[in-house]
């Protein structure tokens, strides 16, 4: 049954200040742990987003890309024009396989951490993005325990952004934001379709 002009009204004021009371109940303010997992394209995608967002409210931004770093992409491009507000690292050298070489994969994941762990720690950042650590957590090329231990005992107000597949149950239970990207369908599987420019990279 089709509402009338003034029914309609009459139920979205009701609504409107159902969502004004429960805004204003929430009057915390904190750092967020957000992981974005999943087999779904979008990962990534989703947490170079909130760095336009930050970059828009004049916030510093520090993004470090684990595995990835082997090829030129187009947010670095985008990125690399604001060098006072974010500072973007692609710290990979491939997929393991490609690279086909544990011991030097897990010496470039300690190097990518160690500047996740610098940037984490260093005040001047409000946004710190850990783009497919979950990959390198799930091939133990970290300890994980280590992982959570930063995460936990990050500054109050920063926010942080882990990336990736197969996030830990752990990482799942710390994390205050969690989104699953669900897979129905992707066109590199289904239709042979390669990767391209301004989708993929």
């Amino acid at each position: 049954m089709q509402r009338s002009e003034e029914e309609h009204k009459a139920r979205m004021r009701k609504r409107q200040a159902a969502q004004q009371r429960i805004v204003a109940s929430r009057t915390a303010e904190k750092g967020l742990l957000i992981v974005h997992t999943g087999k779904g394209k979008g990962k990534t995608t989703a947490a170079l987003g909130m760095v336009v967002r930050a970059i828009g409210h004049g916030q510093k931004v520090g993004v470090i890309q684990f595995v990835k770093g082997a090829m030129a992409t187009g947010e670095k491009a985008v990125f690399d024009a604001f060098p006072e507000l974010v500072e973007f690292k692609p710290m990979g050298e491939g997929f393991t396989w490609d690279t086909q070489d544990r011991a030097r994969d897990i010496a470039t994941t300690r190097a990518a951490w160690e500047e996740v762990k610098r940037m984490i720690a260093d005040p001047a950042y409000a946004m710190v993005v850990a783009d497919e650590l979950n990959i390198v957590l799930r091939y133990d090329y970290l300890p994980l325990d280590e992982v959570l231990d930063v995460l936990a005992a990050r500054p109050a107000m920063k926010h942080v952004i882990v990336t990736g597949r197969n996030a830990p149950d752990a990482l799942l239970d710390m994390a205050d934001l969690v989104t699953e990207m669900t897979q129905l369908k992707h066109p590199f599987r289904d239709q042979g379709v390669r990767a391209q420019a301004g989708i993929e990279f």
